[in-house]
């Protein structure tokens, strides 16, 4: 092809996309070159803003180590990935996003067990959470990955001051569905800045913060694995979150004791599918200094 009009571009790059033997493939790809040649064209997007535009996707990809994602953290943080998630679940689902921290291999623990592995302030929470499938019926034996950020803000990933695979284990639900362990109430923090995030943030005018939540993977073959965020009620950020996130049948309530201590139900519905684990975001932890974290106001 010899381009005469911008027309043509689209029409060449189409016609090769449709060459794609997989029908799957070829649909995606084909679908992506319409809505960006469109973009393209809607935005009028010149040419510096084109290569601003290339280098924070390259600057993405760089910020991305082994104990961080700044693609998933972009992602979340334009809604794409809340976006993806309520468009493959029912409305009234349990299921959440992944986020860009889980880390496979946390240790498998009995039930009841604590998953602080370090000195970590805050109070403590006894977690009790049941897994039932679509007719209500409880789910035994399947596996269910646990996490949270510290109440100081760092998952142990981001905090060379914590144990490894501090605040993470995994559990397996009983002939009832249920598995109980304890941990300390995690609070809201704010997602990292230093990137091209940060830089999309600032732009909008938006804070970074996310409310308080506990992350679970639940697979189990038969059932699709759902990743869930379980979200504090008292949290300030529920209507603002900065990944989009929050659903209403995953907000927590947080029940007070005599002794200081707080006691978390919740019941998790799965439904049926394939079970896949997906690619960990992460697979390991820095080192070095615990990094500064730093909050942008909302404008």
């Amino acid at each position: 092809m010899i381009a005469r009009t911008p027309d043509d571009i689209t029409a060449a790059v189409r016609a090769e996309a449709e060459r794609t033997a997989d029908p799957r493939a070829r649909e995606i790809l084909v679908a992506a070159i319409t809505h960006l040649h469109a973009f393209v064209r809607e935005a009028r997007l010149t040419e510096p803003e084109f290569h601003q535009l290339c280098a924070a996707l390259a600057r993405a990809g760089q910020r991305t180590t082994a104990s961080h994602n700044e693609v998933v953290l972009g992602a979340g943080s334009l809604g794409v990935s809340a976006l993806v998630c309520l468009q493959n679940n029912a409305e009234a689902s349990t299921a959440n996003l992944l986020g860009p921290f889980w880390r496979e291999g946390a240790p498998v623990l009995a039930r009841g067990a604590s998953i602080v592995r370090s000195p970590t302030p805050g109070p403590a929470v006894r977690v009790c959470a049941q897994v039932v499938d679509v007719e209500g019926a409880p789910v035994a034996g399947a596996r269910v990955d646990v996490w949270h950020a510290s109440p100081e803000g760092f998952y142990e990933n981001q905090d060379p001051a914590q144990a490894d695979m501090n605040l993470r284990g995994r559990f397996e639900t009983d002939a009832e569905g249920r598995i109980e362990f304890h941990t300390v109430k995690p609070v809201g923090y704010p997602v990292p800045v230093d990137g091209p995030v940060g830089d999309l943030l600032r732009l909008q005018g938006r804070h970074n913060l996310r409310p308080a939540h506990i992350h679970f993977l639940i697979a189990k073959d038969g059932f699709k694995t759902q990743f869930a965020q379980l979200y504090s009620a008292d949290d300030p950020n529920l209507e603002s979150d900065v990944q989009f996130a929050v659903t209403r049948p995953l907000v927590g309530h947080y029940a007070a004791q005599a002794d200081g201590s707080f006691v978390l139900e919740h019941r998790f519905v799965v439904t049926p599918g394939v079970s896949r684990l997906p690619v960990p975001p992460i697979s390991g932890k820095a080192a070095g200094e615990r990094p500064a974290l730093q909050v942008l106001a909302r404008r």
